[in-house]
């Protein structure tokens, strides 16, 4: 028994990995402590126990590769590591009730069918049925054999799918930290028009607060898409601690908080005296950033059709629930068809992991490392708006 409640709790555990982390400590303006570095990597053996696995575990698994995390995660003994740490897992962990489900109807089958059909004890002696008035409990193996492609293209539709969104939210954020950079990039370079001489205290202020409202965007994007029980706090505290306290009061008490970011982003962009036609290049990213916030929208409001999942689950569940009955005759090789246990056990592992896998990746955003993001974004943009411009070029 010990052997099969460890199957119950077998899976890959999580790599731990870097944080995003901002590249020059001393471009970063930040009073507020971050929440990346709490929410990277496994969780600490300290951790609660409900941290290890389903909801809890979702902030460990915001992680972000370098160079040495994929060295690692190609090197040839990945798979004995992998094997070795399936224990950990809490994918695997979160299971324990569909395998103990189906592991238990292979063990009462099993000692239904010795009682019913005769068993062989210890020594190899036969013995003749104890209830004899009860048939064997068993099925055919054909119907499973039928459906199984069925099964199979059921679960790769799921898994592409829910991938496919998690794909498309981390591209959303990519082009968030290009098109900051690029919105920073061309407000440091142009600033100045028609040879006006250039106020270097008061350049430096009006390229500070674009480079602070593009970071609250972000933010505030970010913010917009994880759950208030986590999040509220640490925003209104960097927030409060990075904008002036009329500007934080206004875009917490926003209703629509990453829209009135955007709008304060498009004042400070107004203020730079600069051409017109060079403004409008530089607002151009403003749309690309109405377009990833709707899209994020669209991906958290909207999941792969329930129909479709609670198919795919009732589907998975009544295979795997009557498939010890099938594979009864087929390990009558083993003493007792015992070995039909742990081969369950294995299977409802497996094939319920991998609806599993495509449950946690339907919702992105969660596990996501989306404060490593804006701490990336806000080092950049002080980096970049820290540039001499034209005008200043000695």
């Amino acid at each position: 028994m010990k052997f099969l409640s460890a199957l119950l709790l077998l899976a890959l555990s999580p790599t731990q990995t870097v944080a995003f982390a901002p590249a020059n400590n001393h471009a970063v303006v930040s009073a507020a402590p971050s929440a990346t570095s709490l929410q990277m990597g496994p969780p600490s053996p300290e951790s609660l126990l409900t941290e290890t696995y389903g909801e809890g575990s979702r902030k460990y698994r915001r992680t972000v590769y370098t160079h040495n995390e994929w060295v690692k995660h190609r090197s040839s003994d990945r798979f004995i590591r992998n094997i070795s740490s399936m224990y950990n897992s809490g994918v695997y962990k979160s299971l324990g009730r569909e395998v103990f489900a189906t592991t238990a109807i292979a063990t009462f089958l099993v000692v239904f069918n010795a009682l019913t059909g005769g068993y062989t004890d210890f020594d190899g002696v036969q013995h003749e049925a104890i209830i004899s008035s009860l048939p064997q409990l068993t099925l055919p193996l054909t119907p499973f054999t039928l459906l199984s492609p069925s099964l199979g293209l059921l679960l790769v539709f799921r898994t592409n799918s829910s991938y496919g969104r998690w794909d498309e939210a981390r591209k959303f954020w990519g082009l968030n930290i290009n098109h900051t950079r690029d919105l920073n990039r061309m407000a440091t370079a142009w600033y100045g028009h028609d040879g006006i001489p250039v106020d270097p205290t008061l350049r430096a202020e009006h390229l500070r607060q674009v480079s602070l409202m593009t970071w609250a965007f972000v933010r505030s994007m970010k913010r917009h898409l994880s759950p208030p029980a986590e999040d509220e706090e640490a925003y209104v505290s960097e927030l409060n601690a990075r904008l002036a306290p009329e500007q934080a009061q206004a875009m917490i008490d926003a209703a629509h908080r990453p829209n009135r970011a955007l709008y304060d982003l498009s004042v400070a962009i107004d203020r730079l005296p600069m051409h017109f036609m060079r403004k409008n290049a530089i607002n151009k990213n403003l749309s690309i950033f109405e377009d990833t916030l709707g899209g994020s929208e669209r991906l958290l409001s909207s999941p792969v059709p329930l129909f479709y999942s609670r198919h795919t689950a009732r589907f998975l569940s009544t295979w795997l629930l009557l498939l010890p009955f099938a594979m009864y005759e087929p390990f009558n090789g083993s003493w007792n068809h015992v070995m039909e246990i742990p081969a369950i056990a294995l299977a409802s592992l497996f094939l319920f992991g991998i609806e599993e896998l495509a449950t946690q990746l339907e919702e992105p955003f969660t596990i996501l490392p989306m404060q490593g993001f804006c701490d990336k974004i806000g080092a950049n943009c002080d980096e970049i708006v820290g540039w001499r411009g034209q005008g200043l070029d000695e």
